[in-house]
C-alpha cells in the first residue's frame, strides 16, 4: 500500500489522533476514579445523594 507523496503527513496524522484519543480515555477513568473517590469520602462522612433519601426526608 503506498501512501504517496503524503506518507508522512497521513502517517504522522493518524498517530497524532490515536495519542490524542487515547490520552482522552486516560483522562476519562483518571477522572471516573477521582470522582468515585470523592463520591465515597463525601458518603462517609454523612452526606447522602439526594436520590438515596426517602420522600419522607426531603
Amino acid at each position: 500500500m503506498s501512501l504517496g507523496p503524503y506518507a508522512s503527513f497521513v502517517v504522522t496524522s493518524y498517530l497524532l489522533a490515536t495519542a490524542v484519543v487515547l490520552m482522552l480515555i486516560a483522562w476519562i477513568a483518571i477522572d471516573y476514579r477521582r470522582q468515585k473517590a470523592r463520591l465515597r469520602e463525601l458518603e462517609a462522612s454523612g452526606i447522602t445523594r439526594r436520590s438515596g433519601r426517602g420522600a419522607t426526608e426531603i
